[in-house]
């Protein structure tokens, strides 16, 4: 709430300036290319996980997760080195006419199943010395150590293509205010650190499943080149392919709804003009 409530105040801000304001015309944004990095916050709703392989198959059934951002320290947020450590958002596009843009990024999220929460549990597990073998009836089960941990934290990336559009609002000096809009769709590729019944995690980056979003946001742009931009986002993954162990056999499936709070730093620039 405290996010709507900031850009809320934002924009009451640039009205309330007036008639300071000139209302722009459309601008030639034609041929012009931007690209921005910034960071992000996810909410995510409870969602079931399916957890299969040789000797079980069971599903954990409203299962909360929450991200895991990095604190904030400015080696971390700022190093060249450091850069993929937080949950950040790049991209890249260019403009085919004066309104619509198409582009590429990756929105870096991360994941955290969270211990210690009871959930419910159906299914079977029937493995040799398995504390939790037993067949199971919407009973309740402790996601804890040994049982579980997981998390897409390096992370719950998203490689999405957008089509968006672009409207100038209100102009003082030499800042203008402008509205955004996009969909998009794209690949989920995670690196997902999953300990299942204490076995080696798989831990590499792998095609899990893809995305859908939607994105609305506040652009300010100034002296025509650099701009701020925040965006709220919505989403939806599927991701039918999820490795939790080296064997072949074992996997894991879920798909969720989530939201997305951006704040990113970016530049316009056009290849045939200053």
């Amino acid at each position: 709430m405290r996010y709507v409530l900031t850009l809320f105040a934002f924009l009451i801000t640039f009205i309330g300036f007036g008639q300071s304001f000139t209302k722009l015309p459309t601008t030639a944004k034609k041929g012009e290319f931007y690209a921005h990095w910034g960071w992000n916050r996810e909410w995510y709703n409870k969602s079931d996980i399916e957890f299969s392989g040789d000797n079980y198959a069971f599903t954990l059934k409203d299962v909360v997760a929450k991200d895991k951002p990095a604190e904030f320290d400015i080696n971390t947020y700022f190093s060249p080195k450091n850069v993929t450590i937080p949950q950040y958002n790049f991209r890249i596009g260019y403009y085919f006419n004066d309104h619509y843009h198409l582009s590429l990024g990756v929105d870096h999220m991360k994941y955290v199943v969270q211990k210690g929460q009871t959930v419910k549990i159906d299914g079977e597990i029937n493995e040799t010395n398995n504390p939790y073998n037993g067949t199971y009836t919407n009973d309740d089960i402790l996601i804890e150590p040994g049982f579980l941990e997981m998390e897409h934290t390096d992370g719950l990336n998203y490689s999405n293509v957008e089509i968006g559009r672009f409207d100038h609002l209100l102009q003082y000096k030499k800042v203008t205010l402008s509205v955004t809009e996009a969909v998009g769709v794209g690949v989920m590729y995670p690196k997902t650190d999953a300990h299942l019944f204490g076995y080696e995690r798989h831990d590499e980056f792998h095609v899990a499943g893809f995305g859908m979003n939607t994105q609305i946001g506040l652009n300010f742009k100034f002296y025509n080149h650099f701009y701020i931009q925040s965006e709220f986002r919505g989403g939806y993954v599927n991701m039918p392919n999820i490795r939790t162990t080296y064997d072949k056999a074992d996997n894991a499936k879920q798909q969720f709804f989530y939201s997305q709070f951006n704040v990113l730093f970016g530049a316009f620039w056009h290849l045939n003009k200053d």
